[in-house]
């Protein structure tokens, strides 16, 4: 079903069962694997022995301090992923193999011109499954030949490249790798000699035409400046330009110094207005007068000093002295004046000099415009003659460079051979003691999974995992008592039927008697029992494998009959699932509504005990079914690939039995009674039964039940 695999997610495999499996097959596994060593072995004596041997190259610029350009920089290896590849098809290419036939002579090997002895049986299955055609003419069957004896590879994470040559004769295997590494490197020195002399000849008819354009050009400038009057002077500076800077400076000069003298001028007039002493100006400290005032203040203000030592500020000797050194400030501050007077005057005379100096330049530049324009025109004259001088001057170099390094001695190719290939003493191929274990381990490895995969999928080594063990007080047998299991019986049977006047105590009296009475006679427990036994023995047996049991009153009966069968199969050791769709007491745990509504998964609602011979679904925590899931038929289903019984109580029979829910599954279906039911409502409840798709039900009485 489609959720089986959800209901076994918490099963487990047995691997004891697992190994025994294995155990049991060992023998033929062994057998097996030997007979395969044994034809591989057969195979692997008529395989020709091969012995390998390997010349390393190492691919890198050749240029030193010594042979590269004087102004040349050492080669990067930007792309050495790149550059290696490229010098491995070149080995593997048709030229270079070419050089090595006929150097060694090839052609009349016979291991490499095909006249040699019988092919190998893996080479007649080539040829058989048609790996390649067969060549056109003896050059072609030497080069197939050698390239399959061949391989060059890059040697990890580095530039060197090996090249590895297989021959039935070790010592042509490794002449075969030195020649084929000599081939290359004298073909890659060829290449870049090649190189060189067509370089050099390029060289020389492009220095010829660029003699010309630098003779044109640096006449052209000449021409230029004769014609225009452009002489240069100082630091290749124009006369023109030369005086304009000149000017320039004078300005700035003749700017800076006015802007002195009115600053100082405006300190000194500053200094005066606010009252401050103007001493310490450097230009009224130079003057003279400011200097003999100066003095003969002092000289005043020490002998006033003297005299305030003994006499009161108002005393007419201070008021003198005070009087005469106010005198002195006024000629200093008059003589200030006329030291501002004086700097105001330079600059006006520094004002006058920088416009005159302006107008200068103003007509220095109006002479300089005609000369800037010619100065364009002369600059791009001389870039054109510089840049076909220095083109010509670098062509030059190279083609002295490419001369004196088109001699064979003086070109140093890019490859170099580092390792030479020596005689092998042992054969590379094949590897018998690799391909024995590789079928060997294949072989064992083969069986021993398929022996594995075949006992899971039969499910002998899968065990379902169920939470709980059912304790064994829950599988006890209540003791029975008929009298009061049929009085309760009787007074359900009352509450779901139209109410009835009450019959009279003696009828009820004489009633139970007569039940008691039948319930007493032997032959009536002689039946119940070999009924009850019937059908434990047939669900212990493997006859019946999925039990529902209905009752034709209440749940109760199927429950007891229920826990009777189980105490019964697990007292014989049959794994046995109890499932309750029909008590309608709601549990603490997870139960089968839970897993209709969706509301839980399988292997939450599926509670095992520890010895995985019991496992128990209770009725969950809903009121009812969803009658529209399948989920719960998808469970018994499950349980029923897992366990030997599976015993599925669907309550009592009618319009809130869970039985039309389990409608799908093939399986026994058992109706439970009491002996005070009619036995006309019981088949009339049977045929509904058979009318809703169920097959004809046994029936079970309650006394057969308990005396069993």
């Amino acid at each position: 079903m489609l959720d089986e695999s959800q209901l076994l997610r918490d099963a487990r495999i047995d691997i004891r069962a697992v190994l025994g499996a294995v155990l049991v097959r060992l023998p033929r596994i062994i057998l097996v694997t030997l007979v395969l060593l044994a034809a591989a072995f057969a195979l692997l004596m008529f395989q020709p022995r091969l012995y390998e041997s390997s010349a390393g190259i190492l691919v890198e610029p050749r240029d030193n301090a010594y042979t590269r350009p004087a102004n040349g920089q050492a080669s990067a290896g930007a792309n050495d992923a790149s550059v290696v590849s490229s010098q491995i098809e070149l080995i593997k290419s048709r030229d270079t193999l070419l050089k090595v036939v006929d150097e060694l002579d090839l052609r009349s090997v016979p291991e490499f011109n095909g006249s040699g002895s019988a092919p190998s049986p893996l080479a007649l299955i080539s040829q058989l499954l048609g790996r390649k055609p067969a060549p056109a003419n003896l050059d072609e069957t030497v080069l197939g030949n050698l390239l399959d004896r061949m391989t060059v590879i890059q040697e990890r994470d580095s530039r060197i490249v090996s090249i590895l040559v297989r021959s039935t004769d070790p010592e042509l295997a490794a002449r075969i790798a030195n020649a084929v590494a000599r081939a290359h490197i004298e073909r890659r020195a060829g290449l870049s000699l090649s190189d060189t002399a067509e370089a050099s000849s390029w060289l020389n008819a492009e220095i010829e035409k660029l003699r010309v354009s630098v003779r044109e050009a640096e006449n052209a400038v000449a021409n230029f400046k004769i014609e225009n009057d452009l002489f240069v002077g100082a630091n290749n500076t124009s006369l023109v330009d030369q005086q304009l800077s000149t000017i320039a400076g004078q300005i700035n000069a003749a700017q800076e110094r006015k802007n002195t003298a009115l600053s100082r001028a405006a300190l000194i007039r500053g200094l005066i207005e606010r009252g401050q002493p103007i001493e310490g100006i450097a230009d009224v400290r130079d003057s003279a007068v400011i200097q003999q005032l100066g003095s003969e203040k002092a000289r005043l203000q020490g002998e006033r000093a003297q005299q305030s030592a003994r006499l009161l500020p108002n005393h007419p000797t201070i008021r003198a002295y005070n009087a005469q050194i106010a005198e002195l400030d006024n000629q200093m501050s008059l003589e200030g004046r006329r030291v501002a007077d004086a700097l105001e005057a330079e600059a006006q005379i520094e004002a006058d000099l920088e416009s005159s100096l302006r107008a200068e330049m103003e007509r220095v530049k109006g002479s300089a415009s005609t000369a800037t324009q010619d100065g364009v025109t002369l600059e791009s004259l001389e870039r054109e003659a510089t840049a076909q001088r220095s083109l010509l001057e670098s062509y030059l170099q190279r083609y002295g460079e490419a001369t004196s390094r088109t001699n064979a001695e003086a070109n140093l190719p890019d490859v170099r051979q580092v390792t030479l290939a020596a005689p092998s003493v042992t054969p590379a191929s094949p590897r018998t003691q690799m391909i024995l274990l590789a079928v060997g381990i294949v072989s064992l490895a083969s069986q021993i999974g398929i022996v594995i995969f075949g006992e899971l999928m039969s499910g002998r080594a899968i065990i379902a995992a169920l939470p709980r063990e059912r304790p064994q007080d829950e599988l006890a047998v209540a003791p029975f008592n008929p009298e009061e299991l049929l009085e309760n019986q009787f007074a359900e049977a009352q509450a779901e039927i139209e109410p009835v006047p009450e019959p009279p105590a003696e009828d009820v009296e004489a009633l139970l008697a007569e039940i008691r009475r039948d319930a007493d006679e032997p032959e009536a427990v002689s039946m119940a029992t070999t009924a009850v036994v019937k059908l434990s023995d047939d669900l212990e047996g493997g006859h019946t494998r999925l039990l529902l049991l209905a009752g034709a009153n209440a749940h109760d009966e199927c429950a007891e009959l229920a826990e009777r069968l189980v105490a019964s199969a697990l007292e014989k050791g049959t794994s046995v699932a109890l499932v309750d769709a029909g008590s309608a007491v709601l549990s603490d745990e997870a139960g089968i509504t839970d897993l209709s509504h969706g509301e839980a998964g399988f292997g939450e609602i599926v509670h095992k005990a520890d010895n995985n011979l019991f496992a128990e679904v209770h009725w969950g925590r809903q009121k009812g079914f969803d009658r529209r899931s399948n989920r719960p038929m998808t469970l018994v289903e499950a349980l029923g690939d897992i366990y030997e019984v599976v015993i599925l109580m669907t309550g009592r029979v009618g319009m809130a039995s869970s039985l039309p829910l389990f409608a799908g599954l093939e399986g026994r279906l058992v109706l439970v009674t009491d002996a005070l039911d009619d036995p006309a409502r019981l088949d009339a409840m049977g045929a509904d039964l058979v009318a809703a798709g169920f097959g004809e039900p046994e029936i079970v009485t309650t006394s057969e039940r308990l005396a069993a």
